[in-house]
């Protein structure tokens, strides 16, 4: 795909919904630079077992409508803006790679991306095309099985997003944001310095997935990356190195459209144990058979 066609799809999806996004933004609050993270309760701290939702039934009251994804006269890129929109909070993999030969690096975010094991650690990445469409992570990560993967934070969200413009082949990303490589140990790509979370993967296999709508066209290309070495940054990792202070790491989420989201406050849920759940004479009576509990 070439330069113009790759910014041609751009436009096509309509990502915008600002005619002058600087006006829309100039007349928004100032960021709050000061807003610490902090621990809330949660909606209802007293709920109990059978309860349900803690809107006091209000959502049950709402009807929903079907949506056929593959409905005539639907272009996919409907699809498309419908489930970036859903599938809310996503991380973000900003992701740096290297050319087979070495001589051209590359960094791109991606919010097609999540982690699905933890032994060994694999992560996914999902790209929009083929093999035979490659952009320049996908077929660097082909070609060199490597990779680094930082996690995005408030500090550098403006640097990040730049790196997605739609440039000519073979323009740095690095320059463009102005962000700083750091040195990897079991890879090639760099990490990015100021990222407070890394990871060192390689590649452990790519799948690519055919269109339902346009049979015979590859549409997408999951990869699974096993990280093989982590860095964190010393304020943010506990003594044991198993946890990072979300605090300090103030991760950014993608939302819908061309939003981001900020980690302000979180909730603490232990998970549930049986035996001490049936020590509540009160539970009991919600265990019940699953087609008759659903």
């Amino acid at each position: 795909m070439s330069h113009l066609q790759k910014a041609d799809a751009e436009k096509a999806i309509q990502r915008n919904p600002h005619p002058d996004f600087k006006k829309v933004e100039a007349s928004r609050p100032d960021w709050t630079a000061d807003a610490p993270f902090h621990y809330t309760k949660t909606v209802k701290p007293d709920w109990t077992p059978g309860t349900g939702g803690n809107d006091n039934g209000e959502s049950l009251k709402k009807e929903h409508v079907g949506i056929d994804p593959y409905e005539e006269g639907r272009p996919a890129t409907f699809n498309y803006k419908l489930l970036i929109s859903a599938i809310v909070p996503r991380p973000v993999g900003f992701v740096s790679t290297i050319s087979g030969d070495g001589k051209s690096t590359n960094l791109a975010p991606f919010s097609y991306f999540n982690f699905i094991s933890h032994d060994p650690p694999l992560f996914t990445i999902g790209f929009v095309g083929g093999i035979d469409r490659a952009k320049d992570t996908l077929k660097n990560l082909i070609d060199t099985k490597e990779c680094c993967i930082n996690i995005i934070s408030e500090h550098f969200l403006e640097a990040a997003n730049a790196t997605s413009i739609n440039a000519p082949h073979g323009t740095s990303e690095w320059a463009w944001s102005g962000l700083h490589p750091a040195p990897t140990t079991l890879v090639r790509p760099a990490r990015v310095k100021e990222a407070i979370f890394s990871i060192e993967g390689k590649l452990d296999f790519f799948r690519e997935h055919e269109s339902r709508a346009t049979p015979g066209k590859k549409t997408g290309t999951m990869v699974v990356i096993e990280g093989v070495k982590f860095w964190a940054r010393e304020d943010a990792i506990n003594e044991d190195k198993n946890i990072v202070d979300p605090a300090v790491l103030k991760p950014i989420s993608r939302l819908g459209g061309i939003s981001y989201g900020r980690l302000m406050e979180g909730v603490e849920l232990p998970r549930p144990d049986w035996e001490a759940a049936m020590k509540d004479e009160g539970s009991q009576e919600f265990v019940k058979p699953k087609a008759e509990g659903q």
